[in-house]
């Protein structure tokens, strides 16, 4: 069946995107490409057809471009141009600061991603060279064919979000990492302990049960055996409802102590426990501290770290 209208929702979304752009980016204004550094910003003013109008190297940092822009608006209204429409790649932080100038002058703001700019530098001259002066000019260029995007507005709400997802990453990062260095320290000399449970990180009760065997027990399974299993499994219940959960799995717990103690490489004396620090309370995620291993292998049960704040199935 056909389509009366004759386009189809993409078509219109694309549409709705580019009548966005197209008035952010007009022909009636000249483009002001800036390529952003820590010291040193490159500002050229371009017409839409990547004619450059002026150019000019401005040796100060990003929140110091107030008066780079005047001078841009100044160089296009002498050109014959209505205004200017200011365009930079958001790397770093200096984009919002640049966006915040150009709000404050009444000049539209939009941004290219550095990998549209990174592949344009390539296929225009088949080389992978790379200079301030020609990376403004592809800026203004890529802004001119509206191969660019509106970015978000700066704002409280804006910037609370964007701490809270690179919190996020970096927890997620930190933790992924010491459940390897755990994971790892297991294989060398409890490899049986990771078998007790089908996803032992994800799992509650044997995150519960590592700690209770490291905190009450200072990794002394013969201890453990000595002080019954009743008391064992009193002790992970104890644990688990304190990390939150209704009850725990008797069916790891005792696996933990029937197969864990059976696999121990190593002389076994008492070992110190190393507790976890907690993490960051208003996170979701929560990583593992690290532990310190013993200089030998031989020397004894090395010290296991504890997960308190770990959630789990």
């Amino acid at each position: 069946m056909g389509n009366g209208s004759g386009i189809s929702r993409g078509d219109r979304n694309r549409n709705g995107r580019l009548a966005r752009l197209r008035a952010l980016v007009p022909v009636s204004n000249a483009i002001v490409g800036i390529d952003l550094a820590n010291a040193k910003q490159m500002v050229v003013v371009c017409d839409h057809d990547s004619r450059v109008l002026a150019r000019r190297t401005f040796r100060c940092a990003a929140w110091k471009l107030g008066a780079a822009l005047d001078w841009a608006a100044k160089q296009a209204t002498a050109a014959g141009f209505a205004g200017a429409t200011v365009s930079c790649e958001p790397t770093g932080h200096r984009w919002r600061v640049v966006g915040q100038l150009a709000a404050d002058r009444g000049m539209p703001f939009v941004c290219v991603q550095p990998v549209v700019t990174s592949w344009t530098r390539r296929s225009e001259d088949l080389t992978w060279d790379k200079t301030d002066e020609k990376d403004a000019v592809l800026i203004a260029r890529l802004t001119a064919q509206l191969r660019c995007y509106v970015p978000e507005s700066v704002d409280e709400e804006w910037g609370r979000l964007r701490h809270l997802g690179a919190r996020r990453t970096e927890l997620l990062t930190e933790s992924g990492r010491q459940i390897q260095q755990i994971r790892a320290l297991l294989e060398c000399v409890w490899p049986a302990a990771l078998q007790t449970a089908r996803q032992p990180f994800k799992s509650a009760t044997w995150t519960a049960a590592l700690t209770v065997l490291l905190d009450r027990d200072h990794a002394d399974l013969a201890r453990t055996r000595r002080l019954g299993l009743v008391r064992w499994e009193t002790a992970i219940r104890r644990e688990v409802v304190r990390r939150g959960r209704t009850r725990p799995c008797l069916r790891i717990a005792r696996l933990f102590v029937r197969r864990a103690g059976r696999h121990v490489r190593g002389p076994r004396p008492p070992a110190r426990g190393n507790r976890a620090g907690r993490a960051d309370p208003n996170s979701r995620k929560h990583a593992i501290t690290s532990a310190n291993v013993p200089a030998s292998p031989g020397s004894g049960t090395p010290c296991l770290p504890t997960s308190r704040n770990r959630p789990g199935s």
